[in-house]
């Protein structure tokens, strides 16, 4: 790909000190009722370009308008159906800041607190010689930023280029498909604000090749 603007529409706000390589979250505890197993911060990590708008994403000229429009629709149905769930306001603006979480409900349901969808991420997905791009949500937590998925944005100091892991971008099914479980303010607590927010009631494993 040649040289081409970057987007410099969201910053990271923070960097690991002395990291060699790559900038990773910390691992999120599934918090109470839910079971530990997969992390969306491990794995691969794949080139992201993140923007706050979908005319944002045309003008950078990262990837094509195509690719801009399949992946803000993905962001927006991501958003609507597992955008990180809070039982409190007070608990989802310990992690993403004062005025940045909003009421939802769902039919038959009650009702929870999600963050506010700040822009949308696309990974850049490789597979043999070829490759895709997918994307979906993205917002700003206390320490940076992170999808839909719970996965943190990064930098590869090697290259100078932002990333995420491939799996908080694309999750497998299993985790695709599971409901989100809403946290309560304890759960939270227990995580140490981990701004990704994602709990999943998920027994499977995972094994990826970075550690929280």
């Amino acid at each position: 790909m040649s040289t081409r603007k970057r987007s410099t529409s969201l910053q990271l706000t923070t960097m690991l000190a002395g990291a060699a390589s790559l900038t990773l979250a910390g691992c999120d505890d599934p918090g109470a009722g839910a079971q530990a197993g997969w992390d969306p911060n491990r794995g691969e990590q794949v080139e992201a370009f993140s923007y706050k708008s979908l005319e944002e994403c045309k003008a950078a000229n990262e990837v094509s308008d195509q690719q801009c429009d399949t992946s803000w629709a993905a962001a927006q149905k991501d958003d609507q159906t597992n955008a990180p769930r809070y039982e409190a306001r007070a608990s989802c603006e310990d992690v993403y800041g004062a005025g940045n979480c909003v009421p939802r409900g769902e039919q038959g349901g009650g009702s929870f607190f999600t963050p506010l969808l700040t822009g949308f991420v696309i990974g850049r997905m490789l597979d043999g010689g070829g490759g895709y791009y997918r994307g979906t949500g993205l917002y700003r937590g206390n320490d940076g930023y992170y999808s839909t998925w719970g996965g943190r944005l990064g930098r590869d100091y090697g290259t100078g280029r932002t990333v995420i892991p491939r799996e908080s971008i694309d999750p497998p099914d299993v985790i695709r498909n599971a409901p989100p479980k809403v946290q309560t303010r304890t759960s939270v607590v227990s995580r140490g604000g981990f701004g990704g927010g994602r709990s999943y009631a998920y027994s499977g494993s995972h094994k990826g090749g970075f550690g929280g």
